[in-house]
């Protein structure tokens, strides 16, 4: 009974014989979880280590050959894995813009195939053929100078290639200097669609810029499509100038057509497949001087209609001086050789040459051939009094320097 009574002290309640069973069964009941809760626990914990399937991917180490924020720009990005082998690499700029690049042979390195532009952040991001991932990032430096292009022919007015004549070469003008002329050739690549042959060739513009222009060995097939990819985006010009994006044109060639400027008999006659179209009685430059006409092959540069023509502008004054609104002005020369109309110069078409450099005539006829002409015609202008032939850099007129001579100019011969 003392155990009895000792139990209803703990218990706090006084109970019946069948409740002091109770707490007895309770007890048991008890004890038992406790021990399948101590197994539970014992098997969760996988005794002193983890299994391989449940063991987490160990982050890979990595090495990146660019780091900090002061970069050097224009190599190549290097990632090499320490243990393992590489499954991906990314490499991008801060708008997504991905560097292109390839794993090694054994897997332990990647290495782009585009340079590092200067003044980018990049962010690097390296996954193992285990699983794991790892980041880095670096900036470049920024360029001193940036150096900038002006490529012909560009897009039309709706944003589109051009379609141009069989002697438009491609040009590229560049804002500063370019003194690694080989390593900015090396990313300059043109496509055609029937493997025209072509070269490069480095010029100085007429305001004294440089240029390279890539034209064909002869004129260009009618229906070739022509597409320049300037890859110059990280690219060192040199001096301290760099490329910080790439560029891109590209057109079709369309009719088969060349004007023929006859300086002996004084007319212009465009052909089109070898035939003649029309033939216009003109007046050309003065012989004997600065007034006389350009010779050899010059490319229609643009259409210009209704412009403004003032003698000074091209070194002509006094008693040679004018200042004259001209109609259908077709641009051949940067130094300001045009055909247009010159309806003051009537009587001397066909039978003089009488005129400050240009190629005149009527009104009607300027406008027909104003009308049929493409940019990219060459005007090839042939017979006595003409005043040499235009320098390469003077409008297009690389037409005049022989295949040699132009491959020659090329960087990368």
């Amino acid at each position: 009974m003392q155990s009895t009574f000792a139990w209803r002290y703990v218990s706090l309640s006084p109970q019946s014989s069948s409740s002091r069973r109770r707490p007895l069964r309770t007890r048991h009941a008890a004890a038992a979880g406790l021990a399948v809760l101590a197994a539970a626990l014992t098997a969760c914990s996988g005794g002193s280590g983890s299994s391989g399937a449940d063991k987490a991917a160990e982050k890979p180490k990595i090495s990146v050959n660019l780091t900090g924020q002061q970069a050097k720009a224009g190599g190549p990005v290097t990632v090499k894995l320490a243990d393992g082998k590489l499954k991906q690499v990314t490499v991008a700029d801060a708008k997504g813009a991905k560097l292109p690049g390839k794993v090694s042979a054994n897997g332990t390195t990647w290495k782009s195939l585009r340079v590092a532009a200067p003044g980018t952040a990049y962010e690097v991001e390296a996954v193992s053929d285990q699983g794991g991932s790892a980041k880095a990032s670096f900036k470049t430096a920024a360029p001193e100078q940036v150096n900038k292009v002006t490529l012909i022919p560009g897009k039309d007015s709706a944003g589109k290639f051009s379609t141009v004549g069989i002697a438009q070469p491609l040009s590229i003008t560049f804002d500063h200097p370019v003194r690694n002329k080989a390593e900015v050739e090396k990313h300059l690549k043109v496509t055609t669609s029937n493997d025209t042959t072509g070269s490069w060739g480095w010029i100085k513009n007429y305001d004294g810029k440089d240029r390279v222009d890539w034209r064909p060995k002869e004129y260009w097939k009618s229906g070739t499509k022509v597409k320049l990819d300037a890859r110059l985006n990280g690219i060192d010009s040199g001096g301290g100038d760099w490329f910080v994006r790439d560029y891109a044109t590209g057109f079709t060639v369309g009719r088969s057509q060349v004007v023929k400027v006859d300086l002996d008999s004084k007319t212009t006659t465009l052909t089109r497949d070898g035939k003649t179209v029309r033939s216009l009685p003109m007046s050309a430059g003065t012989p004997g001087g600065e007034k006389a006409s350009w010779g050899g092959t010059s490319v229609l540069m643009s259409k210009e209609g209704t412009i403004n023509m003032r003698s000074e502008t091209v070194g002509l004054t006094g008693s040679n001086s004018y200042d004259k609104m001209v109609d259908y002005s077709m641009r051949l020369t940067w130094s300001g050789m045009y055909a247009h109309a010159a309806p003051w110069n009537a009587s001397y078409f066909g039978n003089t040459n009488h005129s400050s450099g240009c190629v005149g005539m009527s009104t009607g006829d300027a406008g027909w051939l104003y009308r049929e002409a493409q940019i990219g015609d060459p005007f090839e202008v042939t017979g006595s009094g003409s005043k040499g032939v235009p320098d390469p850099g003077n409008g297009f007129g690389e037409w005049n320097v022989s295949w040699s001579d132009w491959q020659a100019k090329s960087a990368l011969k």
